[in-house]
């Protein structure tokens, strides 16, 4: 399970802040009393330094009554700013039991039970002294010098904690201070409870503040982090937009490089990824053009070879002797190496034009000079074949093409007709102007094309007849020719079947005579 980075920010300042204020309130628990006890003892040891300081500086026996008065004045003004109570007396000693015979109170005056319980208590330090500082349960020797003893006292009489000092001072007299010591540890326990309400609602405070300030910090994160996510995805259109200037902002700013060099790297290696699987299949292609080129060039070839051959042997043997088999056999051999001769031309034609290296020139000449051409060098083919010409070019249509490549087109269009017609024997030539196109049709009668071949008769030395016999002559080149031109001169070509024939057909671009 994931857990977000606000709410661990969250938590965390709050168990910071939980963990300042119990190490207070731990401090305030255990230490806060010993420091207390501390300060307080030194506030002690400077309260009597203050007073036996004073009498130092005068002579209590011969003081006169008005440096008496400023001496009480000084000694309240240190007994009220150190809240502590200052007693200056003289004690007699009984030299037989020990004990307090006499107690004069020289500051300050006070009421008879105050100075019965100040009595008391001196006695008892006394009795103290004299069993060699054996103190009860209830006295606490914290500090002693040459000149006083410092206890923690408990007084069982109002059930509190004292802190006292007892010591001498110039002129035989002796200084009792007193402080309540209960205050301390109701000021540590108040200290607590005040600093515990305090924690809770500083926490509470921090963790509101906490939340916005997260907020702030992780928006700007989980944004990098969608970001991020459509990176993974390849989706680079998605921008770190905001206007900082903190580590978030660089960061940022980085991703955003970093998301158009990946989208540009990637780009190249797609581009070159397409070439190359173009560059093999063009290989591929090329590698397969060759061999079917090689395998259909070796078909064609073998059958006038042979020929040639045969008839050259029985030239040669002398097979017949007769002059009108001998003028057979050598017709053979030159009607054959005319095909041979004629389909290396057109194969050189072809590989020229699908190369690329045949250049097309394009000039403004008569279409139907062009067909009315053809179709009169392929008269005697018409007559051979009783064949039924109709055509009704009767006016000139001039285009823009190369007249040489044209002719080529409009005589593989007749070629084929010748090598295909059946039935009524009747080859159709048209010449149509539309949309400033002049469309050339050649139909003739005959088997219509089956309709899964009509895609493949375009194709170098395709043909109809599976069996690739000699019946309708022809090598299946005159198309491929056809179709490069057209592609050459960037023109439509196609075929349509009928019921009792086929069309072949192409166009040019047609220009009005002026």
């Amino acid at each position: 399970m994931k857990q977000s980075m606000r709410i661990r920010l969250v938590v965390l300042t709050a168990l910071m802040i939980i963990l300042c204020i119990v190490i207070c309130w731990i401090m305030n628990l255990f230490l806060l009393p010993g420091y207390y006890e501390n300060s307080k003892k030194k506030q002690m040891n400077d309260v009597y330094g203050e007073v036996a300081a004073l009498f130092d500086e005068n002579d209590w026996k011969n003081i006169s009554d008005t440096q008496k008065d400023k001496v009480y004045d000084s000694l309240d003004k240190i007994s009220a700013n150190s809240s502590v109570s200052v007693y200056i007396m003289s004690i007699n000693v009984d030299s037989s039991s020990g004990m307090v015979s006499k107690v004069d109170y020289l500051y300050p005056s006070m009421g008879n039970r105050t100075q019965q319980l100040n009595t008391q208590q001196l006695a008892k330090y006394v009795m103290f002294k004299q069993l060699g500082n054996v103190f009860d349960e209830n006295y606490k020797l914290l500090e002693e010098t040459d000149n006083y003893e410092l206890f923690n006292v408990f007084d069982q009489r109002i059930d509190s904690n004292y802190i006292e000092l007892v010591g001498g001072i110039t002129g035989d007299y002796w200084v009792y201070l007193r402080s309540n010591y209960q205050s301390i540890r109701e000021s540590a326990a108040i200290s607590n409870e005040f600093l515990t309400y305090v924690g809770i609602l500083v926490t509470i405070l921090c963790v509101i503040i906490m939340i916005f300030l997260s907020n702030h910090y992780t928006r700007p994160i989980l944004k990098l982090a969608q970001i991020a996510k459509k990176m993974e995805n390849l989706d680079f259109d998605v921008r770190y937009k905001e206007n900082r200037h903190d580590e978030i902002g660089v960061l940022g700013h980085s991703m955003n490089s970093l998301s158009d060099k990946l989208e540009q790297t990637i780009s190249e290696l797609k581009t070159a990824n397409n070439e190359l699987e173009l560059d093999l299949q063009r290989r591929s292609e090329q590698e397969q053009m060759r061999q079917e080129f090689l395998a259909n060039v070796s078909h064609e070839l073998k059958t006038p070879i042979a020929l040639i051959q045969g008839y050259a042997e029985g030239l040669q043997d002398n097979v017949n002797d007769d002059p009108e088999s001998r003028e057979f056999y050598c017709e053979v051999i030159v009607d054959e190496a005319d095909k041979m001769n004629k389909m290396v031309k057109k194969l050189l034609s072809l590989n020229q034009l699908e190369f690329g290296n045949g250049q097309v020139h394009l000039e403004h000449f008569d279409l139907q000079q062009v067909v009315q051409s053809v179709l009169s060098s392929s008269e005697i083919l018409f007559r051979q074949k009783e064949v039924t010409l109709s055509y009704d070019g009767d006016h000139p249509v001039y285009v823009w093409a190369d007249e040489y490549m044209t002719e080529e087109v409009v005589m593989n269009y007749v070629s084929n007709a010748l090598n295909h017609i059946d039935g009524e024997k009747i080859i159709e030539v048209k010449i149509v102007s539309c949309d400033g196109k002049a469309r050339v049709s050649v139909f003739n009668t005959g088997k219509p094309i089956p309709e899964e071949d009509i895609d493949k008769i375009w194709s170098k030395f395709y043909k109809v007849d599976k069996a690739r016999t000699r019946e309708y002559g022809g090598n299946g080149i005159g198309l491929s020719i056809v179709k490069a031109i057209m592609e050459a001169h960037n023109q439509a070509y196609g075929v349509k079947n009928y019921d009792n024939g086929v069309e072949f057909w192409f166009e040019l671009d047609e220009k009005t005579e002026n």
